[in-house]
């Protein structure tokens, strides 16, 4: 952790040694400069304004690092600084400037941590006297019984997830109702222990004066490519059935198109190598074992995790996605250590 960090929470330092410091840090890095609106003629503000937050939420913060992520708060303190707060106040920012609650798509696959950034920004913004709604992709699937029948007509669709699981118009209503300032809403829930493990939907949450919606999905925002990827295609969409598949789904795509429209904004959450989901994934089952819950084998998880990458490939979905000025307003790249990487954006 760098040490002018510690600085700012003291309330015992001359400010301008630790403020120098972040001075020249937050300007080192130009593309996350860039991403955050930071120039040198406003850090200074910038610093002011961040190291006030920063002290405001370390009380809230620091209890969710012990009771959520069973960390001390310090090993966490650089990402608060460096990323969580900034994109707290870009969301705050856009949302000023909308004059009506604001839809934020947060892309991210399996072990990105699309959960915890949910929580911590939702956290922040609670701060900065915003009431956030965190809603997932899975809180829009078909009933089990809905599910089930899908399943009778095409096989393929083992498990829930692929595009053609979701009630889209279940979503749609949603959205439209918080754009237009409705409150109360009746946000769907899903439970996935349900069934064992096959999921069902459950009790509704009745939410009021929503101004922030972090709407994540391993697929939120992603759109129809070129049929033409197909004849080719990376591993593991390797059979005529694969590429039948994989085709399939890229059609059923095309009835999430409302839904994205919806969003104001999509940002991503990028693995430099999008196969460490895999491990990311063997990592989660070993932990559910280690706790005593029921996992899957590392045979099982491979399955799980190829057939995903057959429906929708990282490689031919996500990565021409990021590179897209079109459609995604932040990237935040993912080491295979679970840590940030570079965070940059196309329209700033």
């Amino acid at each position: 952790m760098n040490s002018w960090l510690a600085e700012i929470l003291s309330a015992n330092t001359a400010q301008a040694t630790w403020q120098q410091q972040a001075r020249i840090a937050m300007l080192a890095d130009t593309f996350r400069a860039k991403a955050f609106g930071i120039t040198p003629t406003n850090v200074d503000e910038v610093i002011q304004m961040r190291s006030h937050l920063l002290k405001s939420v370390m009380p809230a913060f620091s209890q969710f690092c012990q009771t959520s992520l069973h960390v001390p708060p310090e090993e966490r303190l650089e990402v608060l600084w460096d990323l969580w707060l900034p994109l707290a106040m870009r969301l705050a920012s856009q949302r000023q400037k909308l004059g009506r609650p604001l839809i934020q798509g947060i892309l991210g696959g399996q072990g990105t941590g699309k959960t915890t950034m949910c929580q911590v920004l939702s956290l922040i913004l609670q701060q900065l006297g915003y009431r956030t709604l965190s809603l997932s992709l899975d809180d829009l699937y078909k009933t089990y019984s809905d599910r089930l029948a899908l399943k009778q007509r095409d096989p393929r669709l083992i498990w829930r997830g692929p595009p053609g699981t979701h009630d889209i118009d279940l979503g749609l209503n949603l959205l439209d109702q918080i754009r237009q300032c409705k409150s109360p809403v009746i946000v769907p829930r899903f439970d996935k222990s349900a069934y064992s493990g096959d999921g069902d939907r459950t009790t509704p949450e009745i939410v009021a004066n929503v101004d922030i919606v972090l709407f994540e999905g391993w697929f939120v925002g992603v759109r129809p490519i070129d049929s033409d990827a197909f004849n080719s295609p990376p591993p593991p969409i390797l059979t005529d059935g694969d590429k039948a598949f994989a085709r399939d789904m890229n059609r059923q795509l095309h009835d999430y198109l409302p839904l994205w429209e919806r969003l104001d904004s999509l940002m991503v959450l990028y693995p430099t190598d999008y196969r460490c989901s895999l491990e990311w994934r063997k990592q989660a089952e070993q932990q559910m074992i280690a706790a005593g819950k029921s996992g899957m084998t590392e045979q099982q998880i491979k399955e799980f995790v190829n057939y995903f990458w057959r429906s929708l490939h990282p490689e031919l979905f996500i990565k021409p996605l990021v590179q897209s000025a079109e459609t995604v307003d932040l990237v935040i790249e993912i080491h295979p250590d679970h840590t940030f990487g570079a965070v940059y954006s196309h329209f700033m």
